[in-house]
């Protein structure tokens, strides 16, 4: 390479975008380390020239050292395997109804989904996102299942449902860096075979599993709201809102098709975090690179969905003042917060969030906006002494940054005298006092000589 071509504007501003990015990607790439994700993906995912692609970053994930258990759908296939049979499949509630004459040609189905994905994560040639890859993959009777049985007078015959998970199998395979790929179909005790719900399946294998996170690749564009916009994230009561606003007439419409699939990744997202897993991730398969741009940029491309400490954070009110107070007061003492008046809090009650358990406030946190220098300050964060092992400082965090940016707001700061590390681990660099907006410049207390440090909101 010559000195030209080194120098090359266009070459070095790729070069630049690309290390950014890459030094931006290194926080989650840590945090994503060892954890245990589980990735549903459908029948039709696979039947699209865009499913190497997909493969390619689960592959990719294996190498950042994250644990993948995959299961996948074949409802497309095994709808085509029955009609080159000239059988008319019956659906009841949406679920297939499976006569026990149609388990061979729902098995043979199945297998072909499962060797082909299989095929795909074998390869390794040259000049390939697979390259050099050499990922093992594990299938086995993971799943045990039971009849689904007669609902409202309906013999679903051979579907089924699940009954248990045998996480200790996949766990020790996941300890082995081996991918676990599970196809819909489960195993009963007494040697009989059924079809399963692939997304039934995910739900209780991340919940057996204890999974960091559960993600649903969907065949609709996003989960959105009334206008249209993304819905970035969503605690429990709000995606059974979702639910319950979205409900569309039963028709085969493709748009109500796609609703029915976001209430029922909705559903079971709410199910996942009621038994355990900390956040369900629901991204739309015709974005290219979704699962990456979801798991390794600060704002993601999907809708998160998560029931820890979102279950109770919410926009304070007035009644929760005497909680605030309570929480604050021997931090005040220590010289760690401003010490601020009942009064004062009253006014500024709307700008705070509090998290909430059992009717105790163990956290909080407020914004203040300056629009004109279009910046914003983090103040009074604060989490009880018996809380603070489980990331509740962060979360109220991530959510006063998503304020924020929905307020076109480009950089947040905040003062502090003792918890500048914890700031500076989270991406925060002290700056100067005269950076601060001229409003807070003028309230700026020369006695506590508090640090200032800032955050660019990108």
């Amino acid at each position: 390479m010559d000195k030209k071509t080194i120098n090359n504007p266009v070459n070095n501003a790729i070069s630049s975008g690309h290390v950014d990015w890459f030094r931006q990607s290194a926080p989650y790439i840590h945090a994503h380390r060892g954890r245990t994700f589980v990735i549903l993906f459908g029948g039709e995912a696979v039947e699209q020239e865009s499913f190497a692609h997909l493969i390619h970053d689960i592959t990719l994930l294996g190498s950042l050292g994250v644990r993948v258990v995959l299961v996948h759908g074949a409802r497309p296939q095994i709808e085509q395997q029955l009609n080159t049979l000239s059988i008319k499949s019956k659906f009841s509630d949406n679920l297939r109804i499976t006569l026990n004459e149609h388990m061979p040609a729902v098995e043979q189905a199945v297998g072909q989904v499962r060797m082909g994905i299989e095929a795909k994560l074998s390869m390794g040639l040259p000049n390939t996102p697979m390259a050099g890859a050499s990922v093992r993959v594990v299938s086995g009777n993971f799943v045990t299942a039971q009849p689904y049985g007669i609902r409202n007078g309906v013999d679903y015959c051979q579907t089924g449902n699940v009954r248990s998970v045998d996480a200790g199998a996949i766990n020790q395979h996941l300890k082995n860096n081996n991918v676990v790929l599970i196809s819909p179909i489960g195993y009963s005790p007494s040697g009989e075979i059924f079809n399963l719900r692939a997304e039934e399946i995910a739900t209780e294998t991340a919940i057996a599993l204890n999974a960091d996170k559960l993600i649903f690749v969907m065949e609709s564009n996003h989960v959105t709201d009334k206008d249209g916009g993304l819905l970035q994230q969503l605690n429990l009561p709000q995606a059974e809102a979702w639910s319950n606003n979205h409900r569309s007439k039963k028709d085969n419409s493709e748009t109500a098709n796609k609703t029915l699939e976001t209430q029922s990744h909705l559903n079971n997202a709410a199910q996942a975090c009621r038994g355990g897993v900390r956040r369900v991730h629901l991204l739309s398969r015709q974005t290219d690179g979704a699962l990456l741009l979801e798991l390794y940029t600060r704002d993601g491309i999907g809708t998160l969905v998560t029931a820890e400490n979102y279950e109770g954070l919410r926009t304070a009110v007035i009644d929760d003042i005497g909680g605030i107070m309570e929480l604050i007061s021997p931090l005040e003492k220590e010289g760690v917060l401003v010490k601020r008046s009942r009064e004062q809090l009253e006014l500024d009650i709307e700008n705070f969030t509090v998290i909430e358990r059992d009717g105790m406030i163990i956290a909080c946190a407020a914004i203040f906006t300056f629009a004109e220098s279009e910046s914003a300050e983090l103040a009074c964060l604060a989490v009880h002494k018996d809380y603070q092992v489980h990331g509740r400082g962060d979360d109220l965090l991530q959510h006063i940054e998503w304020q924020a940016r929905k307020k076109h707001i480009k950089k947040l700061f905040t003062l502090t005298t003792q918890a500048m590390h914890w700031f500076i681990e989270r991406g925060f660099v002290e700056c100067s006092t005269s950076d601060l907006p001229i409003e807070k410049k003028s309230l700026y207390n020369y006695q506590r000589n508090s640090k200032a440090y800032c955050k660019k909101l990108v």
